[in-house]
Parts: structure tokens; sequence; C-alpha cells
């Protein structure tokens, strides 16, 4: 192998391992959700114990700052991806609020 193929593969790998670098202009990764409250979830803790009717519920989207209030029942399947700006309403068996997260 000449000299100048070696060069070339050489450059080709640390060309490579340049790649997975991340750059200022890329999104962070999202925050865990113990680390951030930023839906305002933890202001809200008086609803926990509430009936989850339509009205406690539209009183929830109106009391939060969020664009997005998620109701989860018991045993619902939902989507993992974490969305600070989305208020989680967990419920039990008979719609009572149990926890209020972000996410």
């Amino acid at each position: 192998m000449s000299k100048y193929a070696l060069s070339g593969v050489m450059a080709v790998f640390l060309l490579a391992g340049c790649a997975g670098s991340s750059t200022p202009d890329e999104a962070p990764p999202p925050p865990s959700m113990s680390q951030d409250d930023a839906c305002g979830a933890k202001a809200l803790n008086d609803y926990v114990g509430q009936r989850a009717d339509g009205e406690t519920v539209g009183q929830l989207e109106t009391d939060s700052a969020v664009e997005r209030v998620r109701v989860i029942r018991p045993g619902q399947a939902v989507t993992m991806d974490y969305r600070a700006d989305r208020l989680n309403v967990k419920l039990d068996d008979e719609d009572t609020i149990v926890e209020l997260t972000c996410g």
C-alpha cells in the first residue's frame, strides 16, 4: 500500500470520529423528569385527591401554563417521549387524581 493510500485511509477514520460529536447548534437531550418542573406540576398539587371530571381537568388546563394536559388512567398505554410543556394527570381506578407530573 502506498503512503498516499495509507494517508487517505487514516483521514477517513479521523473524519469518521468527528462525525459523532455534537455542535452548539444541536438541541440538547431532554431533561430527566426529576430535574425539571417546567410544566408547573408542583404548584398544582392541590388538585391531587380531587375527582378528574371535565370541570376539574378544564380548570387544570386553565391554571397550568402548558399547552398540553394528558390524562392517564391505570393501565393506559402512553408514549414515552418527554415534553416539558405537557402536564400529566395520573388517575386511579375511580378517576381520582393521584399525581401530577411534567412530561
